[in-house]
């Protein structure tokens, strides 16, 4: 079992670039998988902890929580994992096992689960570890180069579709094309929905279309938004923007759902009657469970649903968190690592 030094990229303080950092994680846990990185996905979160805008980041923090590897090790009360297997691990990286959540068949809302960057170190790093439970199994329709982005953005938008009964037979729109909403789109799509896309951006019409949507409304009409009043059955919200809430309440129908994914900066309003009147409902959800993640990459290899990626070695690391803070990536930055191949910067 390895004891050696971890070499990784840390965020020694917000906003600033990250380094080389090493760390040593001890003796490798009876329940432990330590993961040899392949690819990091550099999901929105990564950035909002290094930046420090949620406000209680703890440095030094080594950020990535879509990581796909191989096994290198495996604690002896593991289960359902061999040596050399190709893995995924997202968001969590342990869970206590035994609380209501956990026993429920929901152990990412356990209150003591440990997410893969918050109090952990994750995957911008040469290795990595997490309980068994959260280390997922690659199905081998998949490019593992791509796959990352699935473990964190793309469970995030298909965890709905499971939890909340969406139906093949149900309209769906989805708000925002970018780095979550596009996969939302291929997810719904592939799932059999009527799909809108909302966009405020009309350069993004014919993408969307291409992405799976049947038809593209622009989120800042009110005569475009009136004409698709009353007949969404959910509406997906993938931005962490503030938007015209009553507009798109009034494009549910009866019991329909706006549901939330995106982080918003500042507290929503919604009426009461629009709510009250249609039976309809605002909620919000964080990543899927073990099984759910499992679902999802198996409909994904199914269905051939990949994320749109750019890739960076990760020893061009601050670059392409400068690339995700100037809003330019399409869709998904994926981070290739490079520790043995490419010199420290």
């Amino acid at each position: 079992m390895s004891t050696t030094h971890i070499r990784a990229w840390a965020a020694q303080e917000a906003s600033k670039p990250l380094v080389n950092f090493e760390y040593d994680p001890g003796p490798l846990g009876a329940e432990e998988v330590e993961i040899r990185v392949e690819h990091s996905g550099l999901c929105h979160s990564d950035l909002s902890l290094i930046d420090n805008e949620w406000g209680f980041s703890n440095f030094p923090i080594v950020g990535g929580h879509e990581v796909v590897g191989t096994v290198l090790a495996l604690g002896p009360n593991t289960r359902g994992l061999k040596v050399g297997q190709r893995v995924g691990l997202g968001w969590m990286a342990e869970s206590c096992m035994a609380c209501r959540s956990c026993l429920n068949g929901e152990p990412q809302l356990c209150r003591a689960g440990r997410p893969t960057i918050v109090g952990h170190h994750g995957g911008f790093a040469e290795r990595v570890r997490a309980h068994w439970l959260w280390v997922c199994p690659i199905p081998a329709g998949l490019d593992p180069a791509k796959a990352g982005p699935l473990l964190c953005g793309g469970i995030t938008v298909f965890s709905p579709f499971l939890n909340f009964g969406i139906k093949p037979t149900h309209r769906v729109g989805v708000v925002g094309i970018g780095g979550l909403g596009h996969l939302a789109l291929k997810f719904a799509r592939a799932w059999g929905c009527e799909v809108t896309a909302f966009t405020s951006s009309d350069s993004k019409r014919d993408e969307a279309l291409q992405l799976g949507a049947h038809q593209v409304v622009s989120s800042v009409d009110a005569k475009a938004m009136k004409q698709v009043a009353g007949r969404l059955d959910m509406v997906l919200v993938t931005v962490n923007v503030m938007l015209n809430w009553k507009a798109l309440m009034g494009t549910l129908a009866p019991n329909g759902r706006l549901h939330l994914v995106g982080i918003l900066p500042q507290p929503m309003e919604v009426e009461a009657f629009p709510l009250i009147g249609g039976q309809r409902s605002v909620s919000g959800s964080p990543t899927g469970s073990r099984q759910d993640i499992d679902t999802m990459l198996e409909f994904a290899a199914r269905h051939g649903i990949e994320p749109q990626t750019e890739h960076y070695p990760m020893s061009r690391i601050n670059d392409a968190l400068d690339h995700l803070r100037a809003g330019k990536a399409r869709y998904r930055v994926v981070l290739d690592a490079d520790f043995d191949a490419a010199p420290s910067a």
